[in-house]
């Protein structure tokens, strides 16, 4: 039977948690007997002025997915989240070869955004003429693919922020932020991570972009229906070989990039296909195809107008962990994306509500947020710049240079992500003016005296 209560440090609480126990009788605190959601922030405030930790049922509200990452080191997940898991797959893998650092050079972002722009077209059009061309039967180049692609790659490794930002937001009238195309972004940025060489990126990005061509074989219907049956599930699963028989049709695709295309759909206990390959009969670029595929998926369902909160898809990903997906990875890849990706819209402990809009790659938690709402969310006349990692680091210095006590000092965090559209919030408006409108004087302005 899974386990439903958890037991979480008051620190690690987060508004949707359903809480059902406390650390002392419930006569003693002033919250009511049979468990209650959280929904504000003031009753974390509460819970934390009278318990140490408390206990959550994450059967009827959100996972403690935040506090893990906390604590995540690398290689691999905190042994309680281990202890925690019902359903391993108990598949021995090889433990990865990770290299660190390989890739510290990094341009500025507002400098790299404007080359990922015209790289994000030239990958679309490139991609376009190549469906096109097989559509109608005719001879195939990728050329202008290839070289796109490790085009793309050489931006990311710059400054994987600059691609993030155009893979995170996906206007409604603008059919450019396709799901190939995020996909390949969030496999370079993970491998950029973990310290790939050049030719593995190359040929990941170039395998994740090409992974879903055998779809034009498909009946359209089929692959855009939700609900399939066993025999129409068989025919659409075909697409993963059609893919293959395609690229092998195509001069100058290497046999790396097809086994991307073919393993990409195979999971670490066989339920995949079109193998049903195990463990590390997977290559390492299949899987991570596999993992990044699965979570673009999951954050831009199929007919949906909005993305989701990307916490959704790190929740369901980290459970899927050393089930259908290698344990090690899935912590690497939350790891490299972050719990909030750049383009998240989320709340501050303070209540006031923003966008991310810079990684800080030292401290994941601590991003660069642009403030648009107060913490009554009401509009600011101004949107606001407020680096999380600097806010923390002054105000850390005041209490250890005896200025401040820490009760005087509210540190701020992010509490959680909100579903894009939250707040009739346009994402899309606030990339834009950050990244290609000149800063105005006091339009970026710090919050570091609060």
């Amino acid at each position: 039977m899974a386990i439903k209560q958890l037991k979480v440090d008051v620190n690690e609480l987060t508004p949707g948690m359903f809480v059902s126990g406390l650390d002392r009788p419930w006569s003693q605190t002033p919250f009511p007997l049979q468990g209650f959601y959280i929904r504000e922030l003031d009753e974390i405030k509460e819970l934390k002025a009278h318990c140490r930790h408390v206990y959550i049922d994450v059967a009827k509200g959100k996972g403690p997915v935040a506090s893990k990452l906390k604590t995540l080191k690398p290689g691999g997940a905190p042994a309680s989240a281990r202890g925690a898991k019902t359903a391993s797959a108990n598949i021995p893998v090889a433990p990865l070869k990770i290299k660190r650092n390989v890739y510290q050079k990094k341009a500025l972002l507002k400098k790299e955004v404007t080359v990922a722009k015209e790289l994000h077209q030239q990958v679309h059009t490139a991609m376009g003429q190549v469906l096109g061309q097989l559509e109608k039967g005719r001879a195939i180049s990728v050329k202008d693919t290839k070289r796109a692609a490790s085009e793309m790659v050489d931006s990311v490794i710059r400054n994987p922020d600059a691609f993030s930002w155009l893979a995170r937001v996906r206007e409604i009238d603008e059919h450019t932020y396709t799901h190939a195309m995020r996909s390949s972004v969030w496999g370079i940025l993970f491998g950029r991570h973990i310290g790939l060489g050049k030719a593995d990126l190359d040929t990941l990005a170039l395998g994740i972009l090409f992974k879903d061509l055998g779809k034009v074989k498909i009946d359209k219907q089929l692959i855009a229906k939700k609900q399939r049956t066993p025999a129409e599930e068989i025919e659409y699963e075909k697409f993963v070989l059609h893919g293959c028989d395609i690229l092998r049709q195509m001069p100058g695709i290497e046999p790396r990039v097809i086994a991307v295309v073919k393993t990409h759909c195979e999971r670490l206990n066989g339920s995949g296909f079109p193998q049903h390959l195990r463990g590390d009969k997977i290559p390492m670029l299949g899987k991570i195809a596999g993992i990044v595929t699965f979570y673009d998926d999951t954050t831009n369902p199929r007919g949906e107008a909005y993305p989701l909160a990307p916490s959704k898809a790190v929740a369901k990903l980290y459970e899927l962990r050393d089930v259908q997906f290698q344990e090690e990875l899935v912590v690497e890849f939350i790891r490299a994306i972050g719990l909030y990706p750049t383009g998240t819209l989320v709340e501050l402990s303070t209540g006031e509500v923003g966008v991310v809009v810079e990684q800080n790659f030292e401290r994941r938690l601590k991003p660069k947020v642009m403030l648009v709402l107060d913490a009554c969310k009401h509009q600011l006349r101004k949107p606001i710049l407020l680096d999380l990692a600097e806010d923390d680091r002054q105000k850390q210095a005041l209490i250890d240079s005896g200025k401040k006590r820490l009760s005087e000092v509210e540190k701020i965090e992010i509490a959680q992500d909100l579903e894009p559209g939250s707040y009739d919030i346009d994402i899309a408006t606030i990339r834009d003016e950050y990244l290609f409108k000149p800063e105005k004087k006091g339009w970026l302005s710090g919050l570091f005296g609060k």
